[in-house]
């Protein structure tokens, strides 16, 4: 039976970083995904914001050109212009940086099995004992320590007794290529909740890509049917008859804050599993990428220390009161159903404080809380290194 320090379940963003950096430290990390490769069904928009742009070092060619300008649109599609003099955001190719990310966790001697789901696990002693299944056989490993990646339906959250997301939304969107770029890159946001409700539909366009996509409450719409009544509106704001469609994904997306209870000592949780999304945009890329590097540094200190009290600062209760006015604006933007309350709270956004609100919730960089009293993503991440490894 083979032996690992590590057994991480899913290979998205989330499993991807904290494998990558477990595997730097020279810990045997096991990598399984149910996927046949990391390329395959990928999930997210993929909209970097600044701040994960300033932190992180992310390859050239695996981003879109930048966006400084997002229009916002109320149910009747009346406009609002928000423009910031830096460079906000940037669509990443997703598929390319999963590809060089698992190069990457290769290289450094994580091993990788796709096609291979997680079934469970028992107890042993001071190890576990994780039953896999792949396309040939079911498998059992041995491990010190399980980390659940698996989204936001995490079944390694349940089997190790840990939190679990209760309220989602569901995210469907279609990438296209060829599609003119008229002005300069955007971000369109549509406020409307027929086609999105309690959320928002979005064109993302960058001259190179553009994302069309709908999200919401499963319970109150058909994504599909949302996202074609969505596209043919689109008429006269981007042009989609000769653009080329290239990929479609969707899944759901958790918006209740990251969970209180997300380790102990056989194991703990990141990503979507965890709740890293914000509560609010449902942006999931920052707060991914640094709860997973918290992650590997909370499981690097418990395995050379063996003290389960190096896991105690690896909780969702210290994470979650800085998103308290995030939580309480997703609850109020959840009962706002009807377009005709929409639309006058739309109007609101032109008054100056709120414009000013509205301004720092797509350019601020408020995202994941930055723990540096305990950790610090860019001491495990040489910006300059890890961008020569990604290469």
């Amino acid at each position: 039976m083979n032996y690992y320090d590590v057994v991480v379940v899913g290979a998205g963003l989330a499993g991807l970083q904290v494998a990558r950096l477990l595997g730097r430290q020279g810990k045997r990390v096991l990598l399984v995904d149910r996927k046949p490769g990391v390329e395959t069904a990928v999930h997210t928009t993929g909209i970097f914001v600044r701040k994960t742009l300033e932190d992180f070092a992310f390859p050239e060619d695996c981003l879109g050109p930048p966006i400084r300008q997002v229009t916002l649109y109320s149910p009747s599609r009346q406009t609002l212009e928000l423009r910031s003099h830096r460079d906000e955001f940037r669509i990443g190719r997703m598929r390319q940086l999963y590809a060089r990310s698992l190069n990457h966790c290769l290289r450094n001697g994580v091993e990788w099995w796709p096609q291979t789901s997680y079934e469970g696990h028992e107890s042993s002693q001071t190890q576990l004992v994780v039953r896999l299944k792949t396309r040939k056989a079911s498998r059992r490993v041995r491990t010190r320590f399980l980390i659940g990646a698996d989204g936001a339906n995490s079944k390694v959250a349940r089997n190790l007794g840990l939190g679990l997301n209760h309220e989602w939304i569901v995210g469907l969107e279609e990438v296209f290529a060829n599609v003119p770029l008229t002005g300069e890159p955007r971000l369109h946001c549509f406020l409307d909740s027929r086609i999105a409700p309690g959320y928002l539909a979005w064109v993302a366009i960058d001259g190179e890509e553009a994302h069309v996509g709908v999200g919401g409450y499963p319970e109150r719409f058909d994504p599909q049917t949302a996202l074609k009544i969505f596209r043919e509106s689109l008429n006269g704001i981007v042009e989609l008859e000769r653009a080329q469609l290239i990929e479609r994904r969707g899944g759901r997306i958790p918006v209740g804050g990251v969970l209180r209870n997300i380790a102990n000592p056989s194991g703990l949780l990141v990503g979507d599993a965890a709740g890293a999304v914000s509560p609010l945009t449902a942006g999931g890329l920052d707060p991914c990428l640094r709860l997973s590097t918290y992650a590997a540094q909370a499981t690097i200190r418990y395995l050379d220390t063996e003290n389960p009290d190096e896991l105690k600062a690896y909780c969702g209760n210290l994470f979650r009161p800085r998103f308290l006015t995030r939580l309480w604006l997703r609850r109020l933007l959840r009962n706002l159903q009807q377009p005709w309350l929409l639309e006058p709270a739309f109007q609101m956004l032109r008054l100056p404080l709120v414009n000013q609100v509205a301004w720092q919730i797509f350019f601020g960089r408020g995202s994941f809380p930055v723990m540096e009293e305990r950790f610090d993503p860019l001491r495990s991440i040489e910006a300059s290194e890890l961008l020569d490894e990604l290469r």
